[in-house]
């Protein structure tokens, strides 16, 4: 059974698949078994990334949440979170 790999070494791995199709070096079969690892890779990649992104997103909202129960005034209004005096 392997174990996923970090989002770091996803990364590494996929930059070493870009660099070896852009050198145009690769046999057809190589190439293409190197492409569809790519996009493995990348799917991978990008579901870690709007993962974080979600957990930053949530964290945001309970400090905000927590700041403004303390001092409503001392939030400042975010483009998302406009400020309404209640």
């Amino acid at each position: 059974m392997s174990s996923e790999p970090t989002f770091e070494a996803a990364q590494r791995e996929l930059e070493q698949i870009v660099q070896r199709l852009e050198s145009g070096e690769t046999a057809l079969d190589e190439a293409i078994a190197l492409w569809e690892r790519g996009e493995e890779l990348y799917r991978f990649c990008l579901g870690k990334l709007d993962s974080a992104q979600g957990k930053i997103e949530e964290l945001a909202t309970r400090v905000e949440a927590l700041a403004r129960d303390a001092d409503p005034e001392a939030v400042p209004a975010s483009p998302a979170r406009p400020y309404e005096p209640g």
